[in-house]
């Protein structure tokens, strides 16, 4: 397919002449995928684990609720953390209490005591925030292993990499968190800088807590900037799992031959099913009580057994050679032709074959099955 690229170019600068790079590289459009995915593709992706996800997004939530539970758990902790440091170095010359594994246990015992709320909360966080982002799913194709994968292909890893939407993306993406963290933490430590100076002269334990409230405030804007950033990030992970899935005219032709059909074969198949459709109807023809007619364009074949049918039932119709064929049958078997040009195109339009005619068509019908009756010299009456 002949495509015009983008006419604005870049360039770097390079131990040779300049380099030019189009930005036609960094669409999906280079690949000749310009059609949207199928809700087959997107399904097949899915169950393979391949779903718009920000990593982001989660590593900033993760990170306001950890902040969040140790500034409500930080009384808790201190207590727990001075206790187990007030029990390991009390201990910390008996010989006796590492050989009976007391020292082992107290480990694990401060251990679980110390992390568990926060591990727990974050167990439970990562869960809400996957289930936000792409519902519920469960799949162990993306664990694996896939051995076509240790092949390099480092053209296209460059070029992802390098020279694509994603690969920009995640430079500007890495550059923006590493200055407005350094610049968030800048300006903190600046605003306190003549109190932190003071430290020196206060008590250990009034240093210690205005350092921890002075970290805890940067990890907290930082947190908060994070988010901000991440839902940038989770809109273009979206827009970028969209790119990637689309796929080029062959490939939608393909699934659609795969999935529907091949054309060319339905297309036989329909017309095979018209021609079995066709010859039915016309058995039906010579068995008609009578054929309506517009007289050129459309033929209606009705049969009426009044031990069988509470009214009139139409067992044949066509338009245009399929109803110069079905009065040519009926003439050929003597069955009577009616004109009646409003009546053929109402019947024809309305009632399928094999169903009766509506109640609105009963008087005109029984007036023309009146007629034919009189007309073979029988006494019988048609009553709807």
């Amino acid at each position: 397919m002949n495509k015009t690229f983008a006419k604005e170019e870049l360039k770097w600068l390079s131990p040779g002449p300049f380099t030019y790079i189009h930005l036609q590289w960094f669409a999906a459009e280079d690949e000749g995928r310009t059609e949207e995915p199928t809700e087959h593709k997107l399904r097949k992706a899915r169950e393979e684990g391949r779903v718009a996800k920000s990593v982001e997004l989660n590593s900033a939530v993760l990170l306001i609720f950890s902040i969040g539970a140790i500034a409500i758990l930080a009384g808790y902790l201190l207590d727990t953390f001075l206790a187990m440091f007030n029990f390991f170095f009390t201990r910390s010359t008996e010989t006796t209490m590492l050989e009976s594994g007391i020292i082992v246990q107290a480990f694990f015992d401060f251990f679980v005591r110390l992390l568990a709320p926060i591990l727990l909360l974050n167990f439970v966080i990562s869960i809400l925030v996957n289930l936000i982002q792409v519902g519920f799913l469960f799949t162990v194709k993306p664990v694996i292993p896939d051995f076509s994968r240790i092949v390099p292909h480092f053209g296209r890893y460059f070029k992802r990499v390098l020279f694509s939407s994603e690969g920009l993306f995640n430079l500007a993406k890495s550059l923006g968190k590493i200055f407005i963290i350094g610049l968030i933490a800048y300006l903190n430590i600046q605003a306190e800088s003549r109190r932190l100076l003071t430290l020196l002269y206060l008590p250990v334990e009034r240093s210690f807590s205005f350092v921890a409230e002075v970290v805890l405030r940067i990890i907290l804007e930082t947190a908060i900037f994070m988010l901000a950033l991440s839902i940038l990030d989770f809109i273009f992970q979206r827009w970028h799992f969209r790119e990637q899935m689309k796929m080029s005219r062959q490939e939608l032709k393909e699934e659609r031959k795969m999935y529907e059909g091949d054309p060319l074969i339905k297309s036989r198949l329909k017309e095979r099913m018209r021609e079995i459709m066709m010859r039915n109807m016309l058995k039906a023809v010579p068995k008609a009580d009578v054929i309506i007619t517009n007289p050129t364009h459309f033929a209606v074949a009705l049969e009426w057994d009044r031990l069988t049918m509470h009214a009139p039932q139409v067992t044949a119709k066509g338009a245009d050679l399929i109803a110069q064929k079905i009065k040519e049958l009926a003439l050929a078997h003597n069955v009577p032709v009616i004109e009646n040009k409003p009546l053929a195109r109402a019947l024809y339009d309305e009632v399928e074959i094999g169903e009766t005619i509506p109640e609105k068509f009963y008087e005109a019908i029984a007036t023309i099955l009146a007629q034919i009756y009189r007309m073979k010299g029988e006494s019988k009456i048609a009553t709807g």
